[in-house]
């Protein structure tokens, strides 16, 4: 079979294209590629020129600053933005400022805030200020009736009630009215006998023998006093002899007037001996019955002023005054127990109805208080109602009225104690940390870790930690807190190194050179007595006891006597100055603030003793320190003897050591340290 040539293509059907050569792909994606390279190398030049300065943002070439580029920026609302060089923060986009300043002012303890992010933040300040300060305490209570004047009515025989006259609980009785009437056969036989007795006395002639006579008389005499005992008052004993006729009823009279709270038994009951049949209340006087907190109890007095309003009396103001501090702090409530007295003479004060307290405190040192009403006056020690111009028995109880001055208050005006104190929102508490922000220079805030007093509404008492005129943040406060935190610089949440900044230098009293002078004549001796004084403070407070009367009224005494004596230099009356104002009420302070006292009265003394002995004196005197004194001073003299601390006493009595001996052999010469 012969070989056939191909096919030829049907005229009706498209040619086919011949395949493209790869050289010809390669012309075509050149020109595209090319331009798309450097595009992306005119990008990333430009970039670079703008990190490094080259180019600024607004397309002009700059010089980038050295000092911009190195700066740490941060955003005003979100501090904790960070970063080098300005921009915008990646959260609001707002503008980033410099967040600290680049000199050396500030350290650890101090953050910068720039003007604009004072603006922002609403950072506010507000001096540290002196005055006096009154706070008030709201509470409630219930009225209680006086249990001073309040009765029972018993029987004081056997017998049968056969008549009560007051047959109601709430029925007012008086003085010597009649209560009720006891059948009592035992009161009969005991009228009958002490009537035969004193008939067998009448008949006797003088011719009776003495001893006849007296055995009768006896027996009359004991056999009334058997009818006094079974309950018989003197008129019904005189209505007796004077009839002759024995009674087996015996009408009960109360003894004293007021109201009857209790009826305890009724007609026809058989009552024994003793057993109560009424209970009697006098509510002229009524008690309002308040609970405290313990440090708000140890700021009120004995005949302090206190307003109450009655839930039942709206609008009405009532005034009473405080009758009783409980001693002791409930163990349940963690409370202490305040009686308010207020007379009642109306009756509108109904016992169980409650009433809303206000108590006006006075913030500051415990000393004398001025109280116009009470100033140079007498008052009764149960009833601090009962106030007069002149000594005398209470109306009430019978007791003798007292000077004031022995619950603290003084004849004539006092100044009202000042105290340091700051707005209550420029401090941050955290647990037992509080801190506030300083503005020690514009624009610059410090940590500062303060002891703080009592906390009124908007205002706390600082006790250490500030100066009066200092400017403290009291707006913005948490901001600055947290630059602080980010810094890595102490804050609310870690104020351990603020804290060792301000701590005192926790050292024994140190003297260059000891030189003690000998003062002859009244002088010297005045100064010993002061040391003897001294002494007994510091030996009552190691036996963990208050300071007497005696002791601290005799150093401010001597204290001040001497501060004005010529015959000795002016150091040494310094030092006597500054013991008379902790020493005048040392013997009112609770145990606690007595030994803080005490360290200023210390130190002085032990100043004191190395300038000035008397003549005669022959004692050494001995110096010790106690480093575990919290805040430190922990220094004190003795005469001698071993090591006791009165700043702890049986809790580490001999916690301390031996610094200084002041010899009194070598006065008027240089006293070695031993």
């Amino acid at each position: 079979m012969s070989q056939t040539s191909p096919q030829a293509a049907s005229p009706n059907q498209p040619a086919q294209p011949a395949a493209r050569p790869q050289r010809w792909w390669l012309q075509k994606l050149m020109v595209p590629v090319v331009f798309l390279g450097a595009g992306l190398m005119l990008i990333v030049v430009v970039g670079a020129a703008q990190r490094v300065g080259w180019i600024g943002a607004n397309g002009a070439s700059t010089v980038a600053s050295g000092k911009d580029a190195q700066a740490i920026h941060t955003c005003p609302m979100h501090p904790q933005i960070r970063q080098p060089g300005p921009g915008r923060c990646p959260i609001c986009g707002m503008k980033l400022v410099v967040a600290t300043s680049s000199g050396g002012d500030l350290d650890q303890f101090s953050v910068k805030i720039e003007p604009a992010q004072r603006r922002l933040a609403n950072i506010q300040t507000d001096e540290v200020r002196r005055g006096p300060l009154a706070a008030t305490i709201e509470t409630v209570g219930a009225i209680a009736i006086d249990e001073s004047r309040m009765a029972t009515i018993s029987s004081y025989i056997d017998g049968r009630i056969e008549r009560l006259f007051a047959d109601y609980t709430g029925v007012d009785v008086a003085k010597d009215d009649h209560l009720a009437v006891v059948y009592s056969p035992e009161l009969y036989r005991a009228q009958v006998a002490y009537v035969e007795f004193h008939k067998s006395l009448e008949k006797m002639t003088t011719g009776t023998l003495a001893a006849v006579r007296e055995v009768q008389e006896k027996l009359v005499t004991s056999s009334r006093q058997r009818l006094t005992e079974l309950g018989m008052t003197d008129d019904q004993l005189a209505e007796l002899d004077k009839t002759g006729t024995a009674q087996s009823r015996l009408t009960i009279y109360t003894a004293s007037g007021g109201t009857v709270i209790e009826k305890l038994a009724v007609e026809g009951k058989y009552v024994k001996a003793g057993e109560p049949i009424y209970r009697i209340a006098d509510l002229s006087t009524v008690w309002l019955m308040l609970e405290l907190f313990p440090e708000d109890a140890a700021r009120i007095r004995f005949g302090q002023h206190v307003d109450a309003e009655m839930q039942s009396l709206p609008g009405k103001k009532i005034k009473g005054r405080v009758a009783f501090i409980d001693p002791t702090v409930d163990d349940r409530k963690r409370t202490v127990g305040v009686r308010v007295e207020f007379l009642n003479e109306e009756r509108l004060l109904r016992p169980g109805d409650y009433a809303e307290a206000t108590i006006y405190l006075q913030i500051g040192e415990l000393g004398e208080v001025y109280d116009a009403e009470l100033a140079g006056r007498w008052i009764s020690p149960m009833h601090p109602q009962i106030i007069r111009d002149q000594p005398g028995p209470c109306p009430i109880c019978g007791m003798d009225l007292v000077p004031t001055t022995r619950y603290g208050y003084a004849k004539n005006p006092v100044e009202q104690p000042t105290s340091l104190y700051v707005p209550r929102s420029a401090v941050l508490m955290a647990g037992s940390s509080s801190v506030v922000y300083v503005e020690t220079e514009p624009g610059r805030f410090e940590i500062r870790t303060v002891v703080l007093g009592p906390i009124l509404r908007d205002r706390v008492v600082i006790l250490g930690g500030l100066k009066e005129g200092e400017k403290v943040a009291t707006a913005g406060n948490f901001l600055i807190d947290s630059q602080m935190q980010l810094a890595g610089n102490p804050s609310l949440i870690d104020p351990a190194r603020a804290i060792a900044r301000q701590a005192e230098p926790n050292a024994p009293l140190e003297f260059k050179q000891i030189s003690i002078t000998p003062v002859a004549g009244d002088v010297g001796q005045n100064i010993e007595s002061l040391y003897a004084a001294y002494f007994e403070i510091q030996q009552a407070l190691a036996d963990d006891t208050k300071p007497s009367m005696k002791s601290a009224t005799t150093v401010h005494r001597l204290a001040k006597e001497l501060s004005d004596s010529s015959a000795l230099p002016e150091m040494s009356r310094e030092q006597l100055r500054s013991i008379i104002q902790p020493a005048e009420h040392l013997h009112h302070m609770e145990l606690p603030a007595a030994r803080q006292a005490f360290k200023t009265i210390s130190h002085a003394i032990v100043t004191l003793a190395t300038q000035v002995r008397g003549a005669e004196s022959t004692k050494p005197l001995i110096h010790f320190f106690c480093p575990m004194v919290k805040g430190g001073s922990g220094d004190w003299l003795q005469p001698g003897g071993d090591l006791i601390n009165p700043y702890f006493g049986s809790e580490m009595l001999h916690c301390g050591e031996k610094v200084h001996e002041f010899n009194a052999a070598v006065v008027g010469a240089e006293a070695a340290n031993e």
